[in-house]
């Protein structure tokens, strides 16, 4: 089955799952590859199986390479300690599952994985390219472009929120979330690929040391009932990957060429992964 038609049948089950971004009434029905609000407002589905939601395109800093390389990453296990607690958190029964920020779609893919299949979950990113990405992975989780600060969901509609490492906009945050429902945050802490931190920065710049200590303040006075766990793990880096490494994050972003070539002629053999798991309860 095409993707287009998978996506229509994933709508057609759930026409209500999504609202509309101009009038804010959940989508009633579908027609052809098209969600149709009551209204009479309508949103395309691409040949890709992706709904579009942006009211005006937003450039992505992230591009067809940094996302390629985040993936080559992921699938070789950088982030399964994250993963692997998001899946431990869940419960057995059918969740409907939103992946916040999901970028090229892996995290949720490895999540999805340790499951039976039952669940419905969908992905939504600024970045029109890694959702391109995301389709290309082999399960049955949605994906669509869509702003953060405008979800385009109805209320109380997600069992689950994952949140890995992008911004939060938490009073959408629960109102998508259902009664009863879980939040999942993972924060970076200080240690978080320091290894390649310490490499590309020197001591004393204002990049060579990390605090997200103002991010997790803010999570817990919304979420004061909130429980905290901290993850950390090494991670093997083969030789054929350590490029990949360097340009899946923002961190060279900040660095010259000089020094970023210095590094790689000098490759390290593992990375070190140090986060912060956030859990909280929706009311």
């Amino acid at each position: 089955m095409k993707k287009i038609d998978q996506a229509t049948a994933f709508l057609a089950a759930r026409p209500t799952l999504f609202r509309c971004p101009v009038c804010l009434e959940p989508y009633a029905t579908v027609e052809g590859h098209s969600l149709i609000c009551p209204n009479g407002h309508n949103v395309d589905l691409s040949k890709k199986g992706t709904l579009y939601f942006m009211q005006r395109a937003v450039a992505s800093e992230y591009d067809n390479a940094m996302l390629a390389a985040r993936r080559r990453m992921l699938q070789a296990g950088l982030f399964k300690g994250i993963t692997d607690a998001f899946a431990s958190k869940l419960p057995a029964t059918p969740q409907t599952i939103l992946d916040v920020g999901c970028g090229e779609g892996t995290p949720l893919d490895d999540v999805l994985a340790q499951r039976d299949g039952q669940d419905t979950a969908v992905g939504f990113d600024l970045s029109k390219p890694g959702i391109n990405l995301a389709t290309q992975l082999e399960n049955n989780a949605f994906f669509c472009v869509a702003d953060l600060a405008q979800m385009p969901f109805a209320d109380s509609q997600f069992t689950a929120i994952l949140d890995l490492f992008s911004p939060s906009a938490y009073n959408e945050f629960n109102r998508v979330l259902a009664p009863g429902g879980q939040l999942l945050k993972v924060i970076p802490n200080a240690d978080y690929l320091i290894e390649l931190r310490q490499a590309i920065f020197p001591a004393g710049s204002t990049h060579a040391t990390y605090d997200n200590s103002n991010v997790l303040n803010l999570f817990q006075q919304h979420y004061p009932d909130s429980s905290v766990e901290r993850i950390r793990y090494q991670v093997p880096v083969p030789a054929e990957l350590f490029s990949d490494l360097m340009l899946m994050t923002p961190m060279h972003w900040g660095a010259s060429e000089d020094r970023l070539a210095a590094v790689k002629a000098d490759p390290f053999p593992e990375i070190t992964v140090d986060v912060t798991l956030l859990t909280a309860q929706g009311i």
